[in-house]
């Protein structure tokens, strides 16, 4: 569709010289995410993908687990006042026999690019019940030098962000270090449903041998999408929330912040980790 960018004047200041010119921006429009005509949620994303999004989005929230479980996801005609198709409201319709969580005023979920879920009643409500328990047998075993080729793997696979500097990025690797899918949006939570969605779309859940990477922190909420995913491992770039590191040690997850060249700190599911030297004291 062409609107993953878009172009705004920009006044230039660089060494006391001013100049005007045309830059390019990340685009930024609301999805509204309906379930079975029923509005559900409505997230700030990058354009792109769309479909996914709305599929990983049901994956975090426990309705979808199986590509079966999946009937259609369509935009909706009529979106507009005026009746044309903004490409910003999806419908998602589920198999039968599906089980359709209760869709109220007050389940309604607002997502925005900065936060990812919002309004949920309680700590509770997030913690919604994964159908894949993280079951990597025999477990998952990394390499710390594998870790920390990620990151410049990631950057270099991040098309738009070299054209706006303005996306976040997360992206899937195999346990040897394969680069087997990534995502860019405005959202780094939307990203990742983005990837879990495409996932779910070619029958690839759970993701039991799968690497988690993303750009910026670990939230919480990051941290429960890899976990209704099946991912065993989630690397970050950036610092993990302290409930994000409860998850990840109730869970099972390997959860690596502060991902920087070398250097990485382990703060759950150390045991995939495949330390050569004795482990560090104290």
């Amino acid at each position: 569709m062409g609107r993953v960018t878009e172009r705004r004047k920009v006044l230039r200041i660089r060494d006391e010289q001013v100049s005007s010119r045309p830059d390019t921006l990340v685009a930024e429009e609301p999805l509204e995410i309906r379930l079975g005509g029923k509005p559900l949620a409505i997230t700030m994303r990058t354009p792109g993908d769309d479909f996914a999004l709305a599929a990983g989005f049901l994956v975090s929230e426990g309705v979808l687990g199986a590509t079966e479980e999946l009937q259609s996801i369509v935009y909706c005609a009529g979106a507009s006042q005026d009746g044309s198709n903004t490409y910003n409201v999806v419908d998602v319709r589920t198999a039968p026999g599906v089980v359709l969580p209760d869709i109220t005023l007050e389940r309604n979920v607002y997502t925005t690019s900065s936060c990812g879920l919002c309004g949920k009643a309680s700590l509770d409500a997030v913690r919604t019940t994964t159908r894949f328990a993280i079951d990597d047998t025999p477990p998952v075993r990394i390499e710390p030098s594998l870790l920390a080729s990620l990151p410049d793997r990631l950057r270099e696979a991040q098309r738009v962000f070299d054209r706006t500097g303005g996306l976040h990025a997360a992206a899937l690797f195999s346990e040897a270090g394969e680069l087997l899918d990534i995502r860019e949006d405005v959202g780094r939570h939307n990203a990742v449903d983005k990837l879990v969605g495409r996932a779910l779309q070619n029958g690839g859940l759970p993701l039991s041998r799968a690497i988690l990477l993303v750009s910026g922190r670990a939230s919480f909420e990051l941290a429960q999408k890899a976990v209704m995913a099946g991912i065993p491992v989630l690397a970050a770039v950036s610092a993990p929330s302290s409930l994000a590191v409860d998850l990840a040690a109730e869970s099972g997850l390997t959860l690596v912040g502060f991902l920087r060249g070398p250097n990485m700190n382990v703060y759950a599911g150390e045991h995939r980790i495949a330390l050569r030297a004795a482990a560090a004291q104290g």
